[in-house]
């Protein structure tokens, strides 16, 4: 038996997860969250300071395994806010030299993908492009030639912090998406308010629309509600193109949907529809593992463990984080 414990700390959330052979013993985490506002990235790191011990201990309570039992830390080495990372990493180094077990560095955004893996189902996606939509990060990706490679991604800001920053405009505080949701779904059908669409090959881009939308909300002739809905529908509209376009150019016929935007049903919604229209197949994971969490870290961290990826002694303490780390950065060696 193989267990990892892995540690998940790249933005608003410290999490930690523990997984033995592939299954999930814990998934525990605490989140940073404002009444109004953004995330802070320094206050952020100092919550994930104060959360870090307790959480581990919720972990193992919950795990019902002992310190000893882990053969590996793992890690969010990157990308993320610089000072959120280094609260995990100096986390993750503090365990590996307390119990003396390697460190296994883990992508944020591949730890995403490979959920797919996680899902509760008797035919899980094998060769899926994802569709990844989180804070930062805005990405349609698939498998080729040994990295997992970005076929089409947002150009200036992800779909999460676009979210978060037209709530910050009009008085939500962090996380903005799910009061969005909330506010979309009391808009009268039929109320669309036309938005730009800016989709460029299989690119988006959102600033216009950000601007666009914070300059009708400030005329007040608009309804929020309506705006919320018209936002929902333009925005994830374009992530739909872009991600069929890239099954269309991949000739892969499974599309998986993860990252913590992938949280909203009218997103989920869209994706089935597109699928069931071109015959493709859809996944999507359960909320705890699109949301930023420790599971995913430790469940990617026991994949890289057993292909050989591991940091011990001083090779361990000279690990850094990756704060712009790319998804094809990393070379995929576990998957041949």
């Amino acid at each position: 038996m193989t267990t990892v414990l892995g540690i998940e700390s790249t933005a608003h959330t410290f999490g930690i997860g523990i997984v033995r052979d592939g299954k999930v013993l814990a998934n525990c985490k605490e989140a940073y969250t404002t009444k109004s506002g953004g995330i802070i990235p320094w206050y952020a790191a100092k919550h994930h300071l104060s959360a870090s011990e307790h959480v581990y201990k919720e972990a193992l309570n919950v795990s019902g395994i002992k310190p000893e039992e882990i053969d590996a830390i793992a890690f969010s080495q990157g990308p993320g806010l610089a000072p959120c990372l280094i609260q995990g990493i100096n986390f993750a180094k503090k365990l590996s030299r307390d119990l003396n077990k390697p460190l296994v560095p883990v992508n944020h955004c591949i730890a995403h993908l490979e959920t797919g893996g996680l899902i509760n189902e008797k035919i899980k996606p094998k060769d899926p492009v994802m569709l990844y939509t989180s804070g930062a990060n805005t990405q349609v990706i698939a498998y080729a030639s040994g990295k997992f490679r970005v076929f089409g991604e947002t150009l200036d800001i992800g779909v999460g912090n676009f979210i978060d920053n037209f709530a910050r405009h009009i008085g939500i505080g962090f996380p903005g998406g799910p009061a969005i949701e909330k506010l979309a779904l009391s808009s009268v059908e039929g109320r669309f308010v036309e938005l730009p669409y800016s989709v460029k090959g299989m690119d988006i881009s959102l600033s216009g629309i950000l601007t666009n939308l914070k300059q009708k909300f400030d005329s007040k002739k608009f309804n929020l509600n309506d705006l919320s809905y018209s936002l929902q529908e333009s925005v994830f509209a374009m992530l739909v193109e872009i991600a069929e376009r890239a099954l269309a150019h991949t000739g892969k016929n499974e599309l998986l949907l993860g990252g913590g935007v992938a949280c909203n049903s009218r997103l989920q919604e869209m994706c089935k529809i597109m699928c069931d229209e071109r015959g493709a197949k859809f996944f999507c994971p359960s909320r705890e593992f699109l949301v930023d969490n420790g599971a995913m870290i430790a469940f990617l961290g026991e994949i890289e463990f057993k292909a050989g990826i591991k940091f011990g002694g001083t090779a361990a303490e000279n690990l850094d984080i990756s704060p712009r780390q790319r998804t094809d950065d990393v070379d995929v060696v576990w998957r041949g």
